[in-house]
């Protein structure tokens, strides 16, 4: 069981940075600060992200605004080890060693300038991951007060098992949406309930904004009578959708449009009709529910 409470949605912080929106300090300041006021106090991060460089900036960011550090939550991640001027590393891999996570824990923390995570995932499975030698990194972060909770990212059940067999596992972030169910049909929704694993999901629109395919025509289709209907948004009505479900997912919100952000908990205070959610499962595979 986690002893960290998150914010019904967190913000992530991928695009903040030179992938994508390219945030100055002073705007990634501003961003914290309209999360927060908007009661999203939770922020996820990756080592990766930026190539490594997006963890400083918010870092920066951080210490200007001069918050409480007891006002929010911060995620990272580590394991994925890319070709980088930041590293000299010669093919993409996957670093799970001890010594490998508890180097990149404190680069993490010197970045984000705080003197813990509330929450370390590691960001992908590897095929040579030691499950002793994680847990034995992860029990020294935590006495070390250098980590709160622990969790892993886009593992399998049967991955994640290997590792909660040698220490506990408060999260998993996989990728789930409307669009990308498969977690809800294979057994890990219903594994992380059986384990008290709470999910994050990465990605939480899916593809309905981005592809234009069949599957996005129905489900634009239908989310455009449920506005009507419900007076809200399709990226709001689409978390909700998520937030329905018994796992009690926790969906990671990437934008940085403020009327956006101040929409997002407007999806943690609705209820979505029985019906109007499998309508949305339903346009999604394009035939009846099995």
């Amino acid at each position: 069981m986690s002893k960290t409470k998150l914010s019904p949605v967190i913000a992530g912080t991928m695009n903040w940075g030179v992938w994508d929106k390219n945030l100055t300090i002073k705007e990634m300041e501003s961003m914290i600060h309209i999360c927060i006021e908007n009661k999203i106090t939770t922020f996820d991060h990756a080592d990766i992200y930026g190539d490594y460089t997006t963890e400083f900036e918010f870092g920066k960011a951080f210490n200007n605004s001069k918050i409480d550090r007891k006002k929010l939550q911060l995620i990272s991640k580590c394991g994925i080890q890319l070709q980088s001027e930041e590293r000299n590393n010669l093919v993409k891999h996957y670093d799970c060693s001890k010594e490998y996570i508890i180097w990149s824990v404190e680069q993490s923390l010197k970045k984000l300038q705080t003197d813990y995570l509330d929450v370390l995932l590691l960001h992908r499975p590897s095929p040579l991951m030691q499950a002793d030698e994680i847990a034995e990194a992860v029990e020294k972060l935590k006495s070390e007060g250098k980590i709160i909770d622990f969790g892993v990212s886009n593992f399998s059940s049967s991955q994640t098992e290997l590792i909660r067999q040698k220490t506990e596992i408060s999260f998993n972030q996989l990728q789930f949406s409307a669009t990308n169910f498969e977690p809800m049909n294979d057994g890990s929704l219903d594994y992380m309930q059986m384990h008290n694993i709470r999910p994050m999901s990465w990605n939480p629109l899916g593809c309905v904004f981005r592809e234009d395919i069949p599957q996005t025509h129905r489900l634009k289709k239908l989310l455009a009578n449920l506005v009507s209907k419900y007076h809200l948004g399709s990226d709001t009505l689409l978390l909700a959708w998520i937030l329905k479900h018994p796992a009690k997912i926790i969906p990671i919100a990437g934008t940085v449009n403020v009327i956006r952000i101040q929409s997002l908990m407007k999806a943690v205070e609705l209820e979505l009709d029985i019906e109007d959610w499998f309508a949305i499962w339903t346009e999604s595979i394009g035939e009846n529910v099995p």
